[in-house]
């Protein structure tokens, strides 16, 4: 096995020397070393490409990375760096459940669980976890325990899901999006209360800034907000609360708001001093007023 692990985010201001140091430096300390290489964006840049195929012409035996990033476009697969990666690892492309296989997906999933769901139901599942799956299977778990092998209706869903918790992640990222920086103080702090993990509210505010900031960038080249909108295949509600976030929050904003959420996930790692829950209120209020 692996005794050590060390995780990489590539974001604003990454320095790419700090893959070279981590897979060359970890192996001093103990047998084999695993490192992640957590990336945004298929865009490395100079730096980034030379760091990647320096990597793969001197693999460490004892060191193991494994690198994430979003879906590679035919430009990415033509670079010299991709390719140089593709000779030398193993190259595995996970193509995520969007639309009507998504609605599929739960239906099937509810019923291997003795739950049968109607339509509105599976769609109202859908707008909540908003592809993420571990989150479904947790829902669809959750309306088991609570109802049992049954057929349950949109409204028993939605129910259900009102009271098994007070507080959650999602209305948390609701409430950012609407600019209710007061309400989502309060519903971050039940979360600390009540024990949810901070990587968790981690996640959920990233994913929300990752879409704002992708929807910002295309509107700012002069793409229709709605066109752009309706390609991130939102849902009417939702829709509603990201079109107005987008128009409320400046792109230097969202720079900030990821820089926050490096800091936040070095603090939850013992990388970085200071309180994460304190600088995921600082994250919070981002979402209604500008960085100074």
């Amino acid at each position: 096995g692996y005794n050590t692990r060390e995780v990489l985010t590539v974001g604003t201001g990454f320095e790419w020397h700090d893959l070279a140091i981590a897979t060359d430096s970890l192996s001093l300390f103990s047998d084999k070393t695993f490192v992640e290489l957590r990336m945004s964006s298929t865009k490395v840049g100079t730096d980034g490409a030379k760091a990647l195929m320096n990597y793969c012409q001197g693999v460490p035996a004892d060191t193991l990375l494994l690198i994430t990033m979003p879906k590679l476009d035919k430009a990415a697969l033509r670079t010299k760096w991709f390719q140089t990666i593709e000779k030398s690892a193993v190259v595995v492309q996970l193509w995520p459940i969007e639309g009507a296989g998504l609605l599929t997906w739960l239906a099937q999933r509810s019923s291997k669980r003795g739950l049968k769901i109607d339509p509105d139901g599976i769609r109202l599942l859908a707008a909540r976890i908003e592809g993420n799956l571990l989150a479904a299977v947790q829902e669809i778990e959750k309306l088991y325990i609570l109802h049992g092998p049954s057929a349950l209706s949109k409204q028993a869903v939605e129910e259900s899901v009102a009271d098994s918790s007070r507080f959650d992640v999602f209305k948390l990222t609701e409430c950012v999006l609407a600019g209710r920086i007061n309400k989502a103080m309060k519903i971050l702090n039940a979360l600390k209360a009540e024990g949810i993990a901070a990587p968790v509210v981690l996640w959920a505010l990233t994913r929300e800034t990752r879409l704002l900031l992708s929807i910002k960038v295309a509107v700012n080249k002069g793409q229709n907000k709605e066109v752009v909108l309706n390609q991130h295949k939102l849902w009417d509600k939702r829709k509603q609360l990201v079109s107005a976030a987008v128009s409320r929050i400046e792109l230097e904003q969202l720079r900030q708001m990821l820089l926050l959420a490096a800091q936040v996930d070095r603090q939850i790692k013992g990388q970085a001093q200071g309180d994460c829950w304190e600088t995921l209120l600082s994250y919070c209020i981002l979402f209604y007023a500008p960085p100074r």
